[in-house]
């Protein structure tokens, strides 16, 4: 790993770029004393404070579509990739919310709500789909207690949509013939990245056989790239952009979340993909971002006029992932 990339990430003025710097790419103990203060300087940052108040107001306006990055899932998500966990100040009561609403199948629950055109019945419900239940279900395992049963009903139940295909467009019962715009027996995309990234954080072999077949799915997409669409997502020009938070199908969000799984770094179609990645790289190394969510333009990974600290360190996590293998 690059000295100077590192003394950059780590004299950024984002401590939650120096926090995960620390753990992912230091390999540092989360108890040392620097890196607890470092953690401690991130949980009072006011940006977090920020993200942390629209956290709590879980579950929100009605999500009428799933890339909306003004919802608090994405709030969620993105402290959970920071590293804060359900004990942290302002969390508790978010987590405790999230955790008491378990479907009956197992997945945990949203507020969607679902035009009547598209086979809903155009008012707010509490229910799951495929492009939200993961991600929910990817922060809980990433702050809360991963024994806990309705966390492990929940795991059970995401492996269990998996078919010979990976993740298709599924949902709750309630929400009756609602599906997304594209072919019944074709994998979803989306719905793949977020339960790869799930799955990525239970025990045992890297999410199992469930895991493989999500990973291959993403891995094919690649491969037809040119050819193929799923569910209306492409790997064109805009898929290519780097973008943060990770909302929706993007490359980075992809190659981030194949690259938990060892056993995808020899891949030669997930290669092709990290090197698409690392071909955005400045004269230095660093990257900045090629699109970004308006409501997150306060953050340097929305500034595409300068390199940003936080992308940069995700980008060097993944190759990070690979020498480690």
């Amino acid at each position: 790993m690059p000295e100077e990339r590192i003394d950059w990430l780590l004299a950024s003025d984002e401590p939650w770029t120096q926090y995960r710097t620390m753990i992912d790419l230091l390999h540092e103990q989360d108890d040392a004393a620097e890196v607890q203060r470092v953690r401690t300087e991130m949980l009072r940052h006011p940006k977090v404070v920020g993200l942390v108040r629209a956290a709590s107001r879980w579950p929100g306006q009605a999500l009428r579509r799933h890339n909306d990055a003004t919802h608090p899932l994405y709030a969620l998500s993105t402290l959970a990739d920071f590293g804060l966990r359900a004990t942290d100040r302002g969390m508790v009561g978010t987590i405790n919310r999230m955790l008491a609403h378990p479907s009956p199948e197992g997945a945990f629950l949203s507020l969607l709500n679902i035009p009547k055109a598209f086979g809903g019945t155009g008012e707010d419900q509490r229910s799951w789909m495929a492009c939200d239940a993961p991600t929910l279900l990817y922060v809980l395992l990433a702050m809360a207690d991963k024994d806990d049963p309705r966390i492990r009903t929940a795991v059970d139940h995401l492996v269990g949509l998996t078919e010979e295909n990976g993740w298709r467009c599924r949902c709750a019962p309630e929400l009756g013939r609602f599906r997304g715009p594209g072919r019944k027996e074709d994998p979803c995309p989306i719905a793949n990245v977020y339960a790869l990234k799930a799955l990525s954080l239970t025990e045992g072999p890297a999410g199992g056989p469930a895991a493989r077949l999500g990973a291959e799915a993403l891995l094919s997409h690649w491969e037809h790239r040119k050819d193929t669409k799923l569910y209306l997502f492409g790997m064109g020009s805009d898929f290519h952009k780097l973008k943060y938070p990770f909302v929706w199908y993007d490359i980075l969000h992809v190659a981030e979340v194949l690259s938990r799984f060892a056993w995808v770094h020899n891949d030669r179609r997930f290669l092709e993909m990290v090197g698409a990645v690392e071909a955005h790289a400045d004269d230095e190394g660093r990257f900045a971002p090629g699109s970004m969510y308006r409501a997150w333009k306060d953050w340097s990974f929305a500034d595409k006029k300068q390199p940003s600290p936080w992308l940069t360190f995700l980008v060097l996590r993944i190759r990070e992932r690979l020498r480690a293998t």
